[in-house]
């Protein structure tokens, strides 16, 4: 499907999940390079700068959070940027383009100031979009790193695994779908100065601000929840051993009743209860095997 949106002089053609037929007519309208067309119709597997005489060619994933299922999934754009143009492709719905989109139509973004000079001006204020909902996703994973705090140190460390599991999930997600970024930036700046001018550097600098901004956070939520793994896996722990201390000496306690019940039970021409002789004997052979037990036991610092 192609969209189209246009303000003072600067076109931005959308397309999610392209036919070939789309493709091609694209490349037609604005003298694409044939690879150019070749990388729009499938996706790639990482991110990429590629330099042709008339466009840039960038490939960027970003983490986008998955409606039907909730999980944080790696969803790919790629950039075709010239003088005045910009052409977005994406295989699937991108939230933060479809609401760039309806901003844009509107003219909010570039209205005032040098901004309608050049795409490149529209591709800061996409891509700035697309990480404001990185960080939103990040921001909403650190309400719930909180909400897991409280629930450990209120006693619900074995519900609280299963969360710390998913949480640390999408935080590995979306380091996973940004792992690029910073180089593929880099290399990309420098093409755009040379497209756009020296004065456009300023922006990209912003851009690559709002990532190193996204990757601190990211490390920090990462810091926390494994220290939060660490005192619920320790809280566990200690909870684990208060019940089988409780258990062993429900144990202790219980023992002698068993014993004597058992004494008591058995039935031996060897042994009669009316027979003090053999009562001893018995009571003797068990205190003898009790206290070889113990002093074993404490030899080897069990006890």
């Amino acid at each position: 499907m192609i969209s189209r949106y246009n303000h003072q002089k600067i076109n931005w053609i959308d397309l999610e999940s392209p036919t070939h037929e789309e493709i091609v007519t694209i490349a037609e309208e604005f003298d694409l390079h044939p690879v150019v067309s070749s990388e729009l119709l499938n996706p790639s597997e990482r991110a990429k700068v590629d330099v042709y005489s008339n466009a840039i060619f960038l490939v960027l994933h970003f983490p986008i959070r998955n409606k039907k299922t909730e999980r944080v999934e790696e969803t790919e754009v790629d950039f075709v940027l010239t003088e005045n143009n910009l052409i977005t492709t994406h295989y699937e719905l991108v939230d933060p383009l479809h609401e760039f989109a309806k901003v844009f139509e509107v003219g909010s973004y570039l209205n005032n100031g040098k901004n309608n000079t050049h795409a490149g001006f529209l591709f800061f204020f996409a891509v700035r979009e697309l990480y404001k909902n990185s960080l939103f996703l990040l921001e909403s994973l650190g309400h719930d790193i909180r909400d897991i705090e409280k629930q450990i140190f209120a006693g619900n460390e074995a519900e609280m695994v299963a969360n710390i599991s998913m949480i640390n999930r999408a935080l590995i997600d979306i380091k996973q779908s940004m792992r690029y970024h910073k180089e593929t930036l880099k290399s990309f700046s420098q093409a755009c100065i040379k497209m756009y001018g020296e004065d456009f550097a300023y922006y990209l600098s912003a851009i690559e601000g709002e990532y190193e901004r996204i990757e601190q956070l990211a490390e920090e939520s990462r810091q926390m929840i494994r220290d939060l793994r660490e005192t619920n896996d320790s809280l566990l722990s200690a909870k684990t051993t208060a019940t089988i201390k409780r258990l062993t000496a429900v144990n202790v306690v219980v023992l002698p009743i068993m014993l004597i019940i058992f004494i008591f039970g058995m039935n031996s021409v060897y042994l009669r209860l009316d027979d003090i002789k053999s009562v001893t004997a018995v009571f003797g052979v068990m205190l003898v095997v009790g206290l070889i037990s113990f002093i074993y036991f404490r030899s080897k610092k069990w006890l």
